[in-house]
């Protein structure tokens, strides 16, 4: 067997005979006990490999690979190995508020269900020894002989030996939305999953009949089991935050020894005291560090979680819904995603009546045939709707009833008065269904069925008048009518009727044409206008399903994809070159597509890896067991809560509760607004760190006290910064950031212009820090302590101002989205209660080092506090708000 897996690929391919011969089984018998027991020893059992959950030690351990961490926790062992106690111990606090926050939020987040292993405990109907007898879904080996029946899920990969009206809903698998007629033919060897009509899938189920198959894969051997692999062995790309955090960490590690090993190095040469150098490179290190926006971010973060989850969305990663509002590209399926997943009737047609059904409302009336046709559809179905709405059978066949609803067809009514006396169920082998009902004059036989195969067997035409014959060159008509219709997306039905004296009377000959019903799976309401606005926001939402082109594409154009005036670009999977070895001119035209149908599992991974190496971060929603590998593979997995499986939901870093395209929408605004909200936060505190680095840098080199003590860089970044830029980290954002293009993937959290606005407004706070220092000394006479309060409170109010020049371009003055921020102005009192503590509340003041100021120094620190407020209001309104 093991030798043989290519062939073991290829069961579809070949005849019964052949499967019996290849596993060595006689079907009537089944497999001997003993050599089925041989066979579990060699193969294993029926079951998926588990995905165990993350180590917590090796979450805890995650966190300290953060290099604001290291560095931070780097600048404690000079406190140590000095004697700096207090400063020692701050920084160590720090540091475990970091590392708990991040261990706490990842820790929750690992927390998922094993969800592919649900259907293992169940129970299977299988023959061995001549016997059928129930045993357990893990004691399958392959060889043995299943018995199914509707309702039931399918334990293994089966091929099929007898059928008898045997449908099975693939969905989940294949993407195919209706049940699937299954036989027991061979089919082309290269043919696709949800074309092999003679295969029983892993993790599918029947929908209708009854059949007899042959295990031929069992666990992680089957399609299931292949797909769960992938799945496991994708690696997952990295968050863009994740990225962006750890490469300014890089950044400012590199600023930081070379600063403070600078500045050391000059100072000792200066004639300053060693043990001075080292208090100051402290200073430096604690300064240049921004230790509170791990904090903020994690935060901001948590709260757009929880925005999240009021909007029906589930975010599993803190860094998800940030990396999805930078993702310039969106793959999603289309059953149960860009469509509603439920058929319903959109057109009826027949000789001389054509009529398109508003889903919305229905027409008053229907034109004689076409109601005629309709109540064909009512009577001859096989499903059932029931008082409270559950629907139960094929989409299809409830459609037509929920359509009769519609036009006051209710079918128990129309069963009273033509009682259903004969049934001949769906044969997937003629593509027809018939129902006998006597109305009084005799009997009644409502057909429908595939168009074509329908309409070979009329031999008249239904009309207003009276039934006419039906000739060949009207026929062709019709047929090249139904291809028409099927072009514009709609699944097509053919009505027919006959009328006969015996309820054993062949249902298929010298049938009536009536007419023709479409129906379709519709888009949800909301995905039009939700496409348009990721169009608008510059990103592309490309279809990626296992349903057939032409319905992908007319659905693909009803929903918004492309450009109005422009043909979808539809690229079958069957088409679909090895993406591992595919041209510029391929390339460029895979990159272009609008739709991807009939692709399978490993070609949805390819695509996801190519738009990927391509510089091009994808978001991929989907709701079945075959999206799995490209949802984890993804930089942003999306599943569906309601109609996806359990495998999706594991491996996708988002759950959509309501399965709303529009959802996702809100994710990416959200996402933008995290990310901007971040950026402001991380200028906000780069740049009063860049202050403290200047004033600490140069009050080194200079005869006077230090500006900042460590401890009081410590309270500035961790206490009084912490709360404005968690403010700024969690405000409303702006308006408009939907409509902005999505970033540069490369990207940092701060740009070049960022850069620059953060140097500038560093070196002017630094100098109104070194000012208020030199007033405090040559003005007021103050010394030691006392002067070095000043300069730190100085720095500490000019913070609190700030928030308010990193306003964008939208509103003005006194309306943007930082004036109309209440935390901002929370945590400005805040803060400002904290100052005052910093040098009134006793042992506080103690450990800060910190003297009470006269009121006339109170009146001139913060006087010189406002400063760069000023300029910054002055900025505004000679060059505008920044972008």
């Amino acid at each position: 067997m093991a030798g043989a897996r290519k062939e073991e690929q290829n069961f579809h391919a070949h005849k019964v005979s052949w499967a019996r011969e290849r596993l060595n089984v006689d079907p009537e018998q089944g497999l001997d006990p003993d050599e089925a027991e041989d066979r579990l020893k060699r193969h294993g059992p029926n079951e998926l490999e588990s995905f165990g959950l993350s180590n917590p030690l090796r979450i805890l351990a995650q966190q300290f690979k953060s290099v604001v961490i290291l560095v931070l926790a780097a600048a404690a062992v000079p406190a140590v190995a000095f004697g700096q106690w207090p400063e020692a111990i701050a920084i160590a606090a720090v540091v475990l508020v970091n590392t708990g926050l991040g261990f706490l939020s990842e820790w929750k987040a690992t927390q998922t269900i094993q969800a592919l292993k649900v259907q293992e405990a169940a129970e299977v109907t299988v023959r061995r020894g001549g016997r059928e007898k129930r045993i357990p879904v893990h004691d399958l080996v392959p060889g043995d002989v299943v018995r199914m029946e509707e309702g039931e899920l399918v334990p293994a990969d089966l091929r099929l030996l007898e059928t008898e009206q045997l449908r099975s809903n693939e969905a989940a698998l294949t993407g195919e939305s209706v049940p699937v007629n299954k036989g027991t033919d061979p089919v082309d060897e290269e043919a696709p999953l949800a074309e092999r009509g003679n295969m029983l899938y892993k993790g599918t189920s029947l929908a209708q009949g009854k059949g007899l198959g042959l295990v031929v894969a069992t666990g992680m051997e089957t399609e299931l089991g292949k797909i769960a692999r992938q799945a496991r062995e994708a690696e997952s790309a990295e968050e863009p935050l994740r990225e962006r955090l750890d490469r300014l960490g890089k950044h400012l590690a590199i600023a930081v020894v070379m600063t403070a090993v600078g500045v050391a190095g000059l100072g000792i040469i200066a004639g300053r005291e060693i043990v001075r150098m080292i208090e100051t490179s402290i200073a430096l290190g604690v300064a240049a560090i921004p230790e509170g926006l791990p904090i903020v971010a994690t935060l901001a973060l948590a709260r757009g979680m929880h925005l999240m989850a009021q909007r029906n969305a589930v975010v599993k990663q803190l860094n998800s819904v940030q990396s999805l509002g930078s993702t310039p590209v969106i793959f999603t399926d289309k059953t149960g995603t860009v469509t509603e997943n439920r058929m319903s009737v959109r057109r009826l047609t027949g000789p001389g009546n054509d009529l398109e059904i508003s889903p919305e409302k229905a027409t008053a009336s229907l034109p004689e045939l076409l109601r005629r046709g309709l109540e064909i559809g009512v009577l001859c179905n096989g499903a059932s709707l029931a008082k409270e709405g559950e629907a139960r059978g094929d989409p299809m066949e409830t459609a037509l009833l929920r359509a009769g609803l519609e036009y006051g067809l209710e079918r128990p009514k129309m069963l009273e008065t033509q009682p259903e006396e004969r049934v001949v169920d769906f044969d997937p082998d003629v593509m027809m269904m018939a129902s006998f009902h006597s109305d009084g004059e005799g009997l009644r036989v409502a057909v429908k069925g595939a168009p074509e195969h329908v309409l070979e067997v009329c031999t008249r035409v239904a009309d207003d008048d009276h039934d006419r014959e039906f000739g060949d060159s009207e026929r062709k008509e019709w047929e090249e009518r139904a291809e028409s219709l099927a072009g514009e997306g709609l699944r097509l039905l053919a009505f027919a009727e006959k009328r006969v004296k015996d309820a054993r009377a062949r249902p298929y000959e010298d049938l009536t044409f009536v007419g023709l019903v479409g129906l379709m799976d519709p888009p949800r309401e909301e995905v039009r206008e939700a496409v348009d606005t990721c169009e608008a926001a510059g990103l592309r939402v490309i279809m990626v399903t296992g349903d057939k082109p032409a319905t992908a594409e007319a659905v693909a154009r009803k929903a918004g994809f492309g450009e109005e005036d422009e043909p979808l670009t539809v690229i079958n999977g069957r088409d679909l070159p090895d993406l591992k070895e595919i041209g510029k001119e391929e390339k460029e035209r895979l990159l272009a597509a609008d739709v991807f149908a009939r692709l399978q599992p490993e070609q949805k991974l390819r695509l996801v890896e190519l738009y990927q190496d391509e510089g091009l971060p994808c978001a991929m929603t989907g709701d079945g067991i075959n999206d799995a590998p490209a949802l984890k593979k993804a930089n942003i997995g999306v599943a569906m809560g309601q109609r996806g499986t359990d495998a999706a939901k594991q491996a996708a870093d988002i759950v959509l509760r309501d399965d709303a395209f529009a959802t996702i929408v809100a994710a990416v605004r959200q996402g933008r607004v995290i990310f901007s909200n971040i950026r402001q936060s991380a200028m906000f505190m780069l740049t009063t760190n860049f202050a403290e680095i200047l004033a600490v840098a140069v009050g080194a080199l200079l005869p006077y006290p230090l500006p900042l003590l460590a401890l009081q860089i410590l309270f500035l970044n961790v206490v009084t910064d912490v709360f404005p830029a968690l403010a700024l980290g969690v405000g409303p954002g702006n308006a408009g950031v939907i409509h902005q293009k999505p970033r540069d993937p490369d990207e940092g959290i701060l740009n070049r212009g960022n850069w620059t606005e953060v140097i500038l407004w560093g070196v002017l706070m630094g100098a109104v820090v070194m000012g208020a220092l030199f007033m405090a000394l040559k003005v007021f006479g103050l010394e030691g302590a006392a002067a070095t309060t000043v300069s730190f409170l100085t720095l500490g109010f000019a913070k609190l101002w700030f928030p308010f020049n990193l306003r964008h371009s939208e509103g003005g003055f006194l309306h943007n989205e930082i004036t109309r921020n209440p935390w901002i102005w929370a945590s400005i009192g805040l803060c400002a209660l904290l100052l005052l503590a910093a040098v009134y509340l006793p042992g506080l003041n103690t450990v800060l080092q910190t003297q009470p100021p006269a009121p006339a120094v109170w009146a001139a620190l913060l006087g010189l506090s406002l400063i760069p407020w000023v300029m910054g209001q002055l900025r505004f309104a000679m060059f505008g708000a920044r972008p």
